[in-house]
């Protein structure tokens, strides 16, 4: 652009090429049902803005949408996503009843708005960007920002200090007692009277290996806590009986197996008939 206000060739093309990929990324946002693809749809946006900005003669604004807004919010925005991770069907529930109609509105009374401004906004002569960047366009996009709209640049610091104070207070949790460590677990573990070693796995000192199948004891009884609490609130567990083996009608040479072995040699033994005390003589 030039002093006169008006655009050359280069920079219709440059328009004509970027602006329909825009619309499409933007169009992206609105109805990606993934949260992913509509961020980089927003990332596309922003590097085409880039681009055009460079095109216009404003480095520094362009350098800024990629570094700040591309580099630096999207990124860590996606970061996010994949670190969470959200499900497609997150993004089509409806959280708020009646969003939609809400933005419909607010959007028509924006676009409302600013086609008053442009149709009551008096023709200014254009300045030209020579004389907008006569002491280079930092120093230009610093004029304009910390001069004519250094109110506007408050409210808007005011506005996310506010939203950052907001965050803080919605994720802080005040606990109302200590934090209990490992040792203090350990010490209400002692003084409730829970059992402080593993309990054998399911199988152990008895005659199945299966998950529904109680662990026997040194002494013999079957430990119910060994099987898995899932199993035991569905009622699938199975007794010491159910995986015993038990001896075939008028043959004491063959038992039958309750795990499809069919008959095998053997013979079933019986479980003990009392504890055992540690005072048994050693053989």
């Amino acid at each position: 652009m030039v002093e006169t206000g008006r655009t050359t060739g280069a920079e219709e093309v440059l328009f004509w090429v970027l602006a329909p990929i825009m619309v499409i990324a933007a169009l992206g946002l609105v109805f990606a049902r993934r949260t992913v693809y509509a961020a980089m749809s927003v990332v596309l946006v922003m590097v085409c803005l880039a681009i055009l900005y460079v095109a216009q003669e404003a480095p520094f604004l362009g350098v800024v949408q990629v570094i700040v807004y591309t580099g630096a919010v999207m990124m860590l925005f996606l970061f996010v996503l994949m670190l969470v991770g959200v499900d497609a069907s997150d993004s089509l529930v409806e959280t708020i009843s009646g969003q939609r109609w809400i933005g419909v509105v607010f959007s028509l009374g924006l676009g409302a708005v600013l086609v008053g401004v442009v149709l009551t906004a008096r023709g200014v002569a254009p300045r030209g960007l020579e004389g907008a960047n006569a002491d280079t366009n930092p120093v230009g996009v610093a004029r304009v920002i910390f001069g004519d709209y250094v109110f506007a640049l408050e409210v808007v610091g005011v506005l996310l200090i506010t939203a950052a104070l907001g965050a803080l207070v919605l994720t802080h949790r005040q606990r109302l007692e200590k934090r209990m460590g490992q040792r203090e677990r350990a010490e209400a573990r002692v003084a409730e009277g829970a059992v402080l070693t593993p309990l054998p796995a399911p199988g152990v000192y008895a005659r199945s290996n299966a998950m529904d199948a109680p662990a026997l004891g040194p002494d013999g009884r079957p430990l119910d806590s060994s099987v898995p609490r899932v199993l035991r609130v569905r009622g699938q567990e199975r007794s010491v009986a159910d995986v015993a083996a038990r001896p075939i009608d008028g043959t004491e040479h063959l038992i039958e197996v309750d795990e499809g072995l069919g008959e095998v040699p053997g013979t079933g033994s019986t479980p003990p008939e009392r504890g055992i005390t540690g005072e048994e003589p050693i053989r």
